[in-house]
């Protein structure tokens, strides 16, 4: 391995051990390639990240190898590095990072983070959810031109709602679909509006999208993943590289491109001569904050109908109006 070097980001220095250690095979990029890669792509990724806790995901061979999630900044941190408090879903508190400058985001990357995870909140207002997030989640059987197909279904609700709504790429099998929004609402809300999308969705294409969270109920569907939503979850960040030995990443791209995006396509080595190009699909997304009360107002009507809250995943503490939390083959046989 190459020996450290120190690398000067806007005044902050930021040792970078082994640069030249291999992260993604199949074309050999580097540590120090990735780093470039962020620093190439800083604005667009501050401009939806900044200030927000992040979760790393770290592979210290590179993609392919062995990882862990870490949620915690470790004790010998530098003392630049800007932190808050979160929790776990049980209460467990840590110190996680957050995205204060791109001098952070390469501190991670030194690390061996090949994934950063980031949350709907802001490190100041920890208790405003301004993001909604919509993962369109490929169940075994469905192909990328059904994520695409209900992609297209799930802008013209929002568009019906008249909600404005943005594109990604996961860097992997699916989609997500975010909307910026007002500083009003907290994560049980915005849960609560994902759950009743969900539902509409499939209300209205049955045969193409499904709001079950059990597995063995979704059949080869495409999964409305509602729970993204819920209180400490996180989602992989825009802009961010995945831990796929391509170096693919998770991208944001305009409508317009949806039917004829090959997300495989869209790498580290890729990405930087789209940004120069073509400039920021979500460019001035946060000055354009919208409103869920359309979706809150469902919520509303589907509980007065009778419909309980969809179920929650198993490491969050039992909540109201929750149906059982057992699968309903395991519920049959109980019974």
């Amino acid at each position: 391995m190459s020996e450290s070097i120190t690398i000067d980001v806007d005044g902050t220095e930021v040792t970078v051990s082994s640069p030249d250690k291999v992260f993604f095979p199949e074309r050999g990029e580097t540590k120090l390639d990735l780093i470039r890669y962020y620093q190439a792509v800083a604005g667009p990724l501050l401009a939806t990240t900044r200030g927000r806790p992040l979760m790393l995901e770290r592979y210290p061979t590179g993609a392919g190898g062995k990882s862990f999630f870490q949620k915690r900044v470790p004790k010998n941190a530098p003392a630049w590095l800007t932190t808050t408090e979160v929790s776990t879903p049980n209460g467990t508190t840590s110190d996680a990072l957050v995205a204060a400058d791109i001098a952070h985001i390469i501190w991670g990357v030194n690390l061996g983070c090949l994934g950063f995870h980031v949350w709907p909140i802001h490190a100041e207002t920890p208790g405003v959810t301004d993001e909604l997030r919509i993962d369109l989640d490929p169940s075994p059987g469905v192909g990328f031109a059904q994520i695409q197909e209900a992609a297209v279904l799930t802008r013209e609700l929002f568009d019906e709602l008249g909600i404005e709504a943005h594109l990604k790429t996961s860097g992997s099998r699916g989609l997500h679909i975010y909307v910026a929004l007002l500083p009003q609402w907290d994560s049980y809300e915005v849960r609560a509006a994902a759950v009743a999308l969900a539902r509409e969705l499939e209300r209205r294409h049955p045969d193409l999208i499904t709001a079950q969270w059990w597995k063995e109920e979704r059949g080869a569907r495409v999964f409305v993943d509602f729970n993204q939503n819920a209180p400490h979850k996180t989602v992989f960040g825009a802009w961010c590289a995945r831990p796929r030995v391509g170096g693919q990443v998770s991208t944001p791209i305009g409508w317009d491109e949806l039917a004829t995006v090959e997300p495989d396509t869209l790498t580290i080595a890729t990405v930087p001569a789209r940004v120069a190009e073509l400039g920021d699909p979500w460019a001035d997304v946060v000055s354009r904050p919208q409103s869920i009360e359309p979706l809150l107002a469902r919520s509303r009507a589907d509980m007065a109908a009778g419909l309980m809250d969809a179920p929650w995943p198993p490491v969050y503490p039992k909540q109201p109006n929750e149906p059982p939390r057992v699968a309903p083959s395991r519920a049959r046989n109980q019974s």
